[in-house]
């Protein structure tokens, strides 16, 4: 069985915004909502379990009836940083998860997530145990110890950047998580962060630059141009 886990436990305080930035709204619809109706509409989801900030559970229930997410099972409270967020979500599917089951693990405000990206990710760690989204390196990477002069030129051959979403195994998954508690690790961002510290390989998966992370006001912006772009393609499609 494969569940989705959205992650959408975030205040969002660098986009400046008086509700958190998975609820705000971009053409009339939640963010959180364009997240969720990709996997409610993918044949290899089962269910989908979100991680919700504390005092927006209703929102989320709100947006469940709305746009018929009835894949969405079960709201799980987010925890005071990323990495409780993400644990909360792991062990809180304990009693309904089998230890082969996949979780794929996805930002709420990544929301132009597509089929095609997720289907890769399950099929990696269907191969390898674990299956994250990633794209190459374009730009050039420089290393800095001030942000304010580079001094040393990095590889992009190299390099990739991680995206999500993220696929995992659900007892190699659960395991880490229970590793870096008992390692005293309760900080990490990313649960890739985690593998890649206990010495264990991360494997890449399809990604896309559209595959945007919504962080700051401009990302909001440009969501909204990426929407109208391919909304007009599919009309023009559609009439030709």
């Amino acid at each position: 069985m494969n569940t989705a886990l959205i992650l959408a436990g975030g205040v969002g305080k660098r986009l400046g915004k008086d509700i958190p930035k998975q609820f705000l709204k971009v053409n009339g619809k939640p963010i959180l909502a364009y997240t969720a109706q990709v996997f409610q509409n993918h044949d290899e989801i089962d269910r989908i379990v979100v991680v919700c900030v504390s005092g927006w559970e209703d929102e989320v229930e709100n947006i469940k009836t709305t746009y018929g997410l009835d894949k969405i099972i079960r709201i799980i409270p987010g925890g005071d940083n990323s990495m409780q967020s993400i644990s909360n979500g792991i062990f809180g599917i304990e009693d309904i998860t089998s230890p082969d089951d996949i979780v794929i693990i996805h930002d709420s405000v990544r929301p132009l997530i597509c089929k095609e990206i997720i289907s890769d990710c399950i099929a990696v760690c269907k191969k390898h145990g674990n299956g994250c989204a990633s794209i190459p390196v374009q730009e050039t990477i420089v290393r800095t110890d001030d942000r304010i002069s580079g001094n040393t030129n990095i590889d992009r051959s190299n390099v990739m950047r991680v995206q999500t979403p993220q696929a995992y195994r659900y007892d190699l998954v659960s395991k880490l998580y229970k590793d870096a508690y008992e390692a005293g690790i309760e900080d990490s961002v990313y649960t890739n962060t985690l593998m890649l510290h206990f010495g264990r390989p991360i494997y890449f998966a399809r990604g896309s630059v559209f595959n945007l992370k919504i962080t700051m006001v401009n990302d909001i912006d440009l969501f909204s141009i990426v929407l109208d772009y391919f909304s007009s393609k599919k009309g023009h499609q559609s009439s030709s």
